[in-house]
């Protein structure tokens, strides 16, 4: 099994197992996370989250599987945009799940999305599960990125498909040389103001630098099983969206 940069990127010390350290990082984050994300994106990401949802909406899922669902933006969003009957947003981070939960509750959609605390490596439920599974900007925080998405093809029913974004480093002038000043200056600082956290916001821009990208998470999604792996890039390769689908007549992963 090939092991990817991201994976060996953590946020405390090299003691811990990276799932037990981001977990304690997002538990500890929680509270501040939605303004943070919005405000480093300059609100960017809601429009990355709708374009997202929009490779879905022809497909119309009924049951959707959230991954590394955080504070249930996606969630809530795919409900409003695509109707589903059913989402499960799924997280390591209980604090982080329980934002959501308030913002849910709020929105009155609590007869549409539960949480649940999953480690995406384990997924609890049975294969073949849900019509569409997704993850909004948590793929770097995998411990074992092979293993979360081979967890992610199981519990698709076949026919079903797959949607990921996630951060991205990106490849042309002039991003290519303002994101690094970006990434190493900008997010700490703003990280620090806003919260006590200067680990996360350390972490952030190093896990964005070594999570597989473009042809290699093609590679990696078609490994896994997903047929039409595809990735394409938003504003100027900033963040990438990787979609594939499970075909009926393909249920095993290639080795």
């Amino acid at each position: 099994m090939t092991q990817y940069g991201s994976e060996t990127i953590l946020p405390y010390n090299k003691e811990e197992q990276k799932g037990t350290q981001v977990k304690r990082m997002f538990d500890s984050i929680a509270g501040t996370y939605d303004l943070l994300n919005h405000t480093l994106s300059f609100g960017i990401d809601k429009i990355w989250r709708r374009k997202g949802i929009a490779f879905l909406r022809p497909f119309s899922p009924q049951s959707i599987l959230d991954i590394a669902t955080g504070t249930g933006d996606l969630a809530i969003s795919m409900h409003r945009k695509l109707k589903a009957n059913r989402i499960i947003g799924a997280d390591i981070s209980e604090g982080m799940m329980q934002v959501g939960r308030e913002k849910v509750a709020k929105a009155g959609l609590s007869e549409y999305i539960s949480f649940e605390q999953q480690d995406c490596t384990a997924l609890t439920y049975p294969d073949n599960s849900f019509d569409a599974v997704t993850a909004a900007f948590g793929v770097r925080n995998f411990e074992n990125i092979e293993q979360g998405i081979a967890e992610m093809f199981r519990v698709l029913k076949p026919g079903g498909h797959l949607m990921i974004l996630e951060l991205s480093t990106p490849e042309h002038f002039p991003m290519k040389q303002l994101y690094p000043i970006y990434s190493k200056t900008i997010i700490p600082f703003i990280g620090r103001l806003f919260s006590k956290e200067k680990a996360a916001y350390s972490y952030l821009p190093e896990s964005i630098k070594v999570v597989p990208q473009g042809k290699v998470m093609e590679e990696l999604l078609a490994r896994q099983g997903f047929a039409q792996a595809k990735a394409r890039t938003f504003t100027f390769g900033i963040c990438s969206l990787y979609t594939g689908c499970k075909d009926g007549s393909r249920t095993t992963p290639t080795k």
